[in-house]
């Protein structure tokens, strides 16, 4: 129970994280009705420049701009390869998945991983928001402003604010009509194979960004480390979905319950982990098992309801 309590800060921290990733799925996957797999290397990439540039000096604002434009132009090439070349947009999200693999390893200058020295007093100069609570003997503890939850909590916030107004936009309109009716949406006027490009390339910048931030709290970029991302953003979604549907109507509401979807996921994670001390190497299944429950929630709930409905309509009958 120690363990857990003392893990808490840091699964509340990454769940925000990912929690940002998570909003770029929800983009595709609710809104443009999209099942999008470039996720898992656009998240890599964005670690990977971010990790580059910074480690190079360059500002970390400008390094964060550059991880966002780049998985941006990641969802462009599935858009294009879906809309231009008229492949299917599961098999185009695995192509330009399986391309960024070898992209990111070229970024990371062909190695497997690399690091950043935040304890080196230049970088710490320059981590003007460190996502990583470090203790530094010279200055004493981080102020309390610089750590992980209050940061990543302000920047899901200027997240979500930005997706807010974007999509009441007319272009956001058009993309929301994109996803809701697109046979609707072409007949009046809208171009539907515009608003998938523009959700996609959307979809990415927010799950690159996410990739570095996800770098900066853990001082490395790892070639593997957005495998198996669709499956936490998945979950997330579906669990914000489940828990806060009934409560959280408006727009901006629905991405703030995806967050706190990825936010309880970590919690769950962290729970099963440290409580039932199951060996780490299992948590892929872990993983996969929750999001099964919660993909079954709402399916389990409809049936539950369905037979209470015809109860009631034989009784009174």
């Amino acid at each position: 129970m120690l363990a857990f309590i003392g893990a808490l800060p840091g699964a509340v921290s990454q769940g925000l994280i990912w929690g940002v990733m998570a909003i770029g799925v929800y983009i595709t996957y609710k809104i443009l009705d999209i099942a999008d797999l470039t996720v898992d290397g656009s998240f890599c990439t964005g670690g990977a420049v971010f990790v580059v540039l910074f480690g190079a000096g360059v500002n970390i604002w400008l390094a964060l701009l550059a991880a966002l434009l780049v998985g941006m132009l990641a969802g462009l090439i599935t858009g294009l390869l879906h809309t231009a070349c008229g492949i299917p947009a599961i098999l185009a999200g695995i192509l330009t998945q399986l391309g960024l693999w070898s992209v990111n390893l070229a970024i990371m200058g062909m190695k497997a991983n690399v690091a950043i020295n935040i304890i080196d007093q230049t970088n710490l100069d320059k981590l003007l928001v460190s996502l990583r609570f470090v203790q530094d003997v010279a200055r004493g503890s981080r102020p309390f402003y610089r750590h992980p939850i209050l940061v990543v909590g302000v920047f899901t916030i200027a997240v979500i604010g930005i997706l807010y107004w974007f999509f009441g936009t007319e272009l956001g309109a058009s993309l929301r009509a994109t996803g809701a009716n697109p046979s609707m949406a072409r007949a009046q006027g809208i171009n539907t194979n515009v608003g998938k490009v523009l959700g996609l390339m959307v979809s990415n910048g927010l799950v690159a960004l996410s990739g570095a931030l996800l770098s900066q709290y853990q001082a490395f970029s790892d070639a593997s480390m957005g495998k198996g991302a669709i499956v936490i953003g998945l979950a997330a979604v579906i669990i914000g979905e489940v828990l806060f549907s009934r409560f959280f109507t408006n727009f901006a509401l629905k991405l703030l319950a995806v967050s706190f979807g990825a936010i309880i996921y970590y919690i769950v994670i962290q729970a099963v982990v440290s409580l039932s001390g199951i060996d780490t190497n299992y948590l892929k299944l872990i993983s996969a098992s929750i999001v099964a429950v919660f993909l079954a929630i709402p399916y389990w709930k409809g049936r539950y309801f369905a037979k209470r409905a015809q109860k009631g309509g034989k009784v009174n009958a």
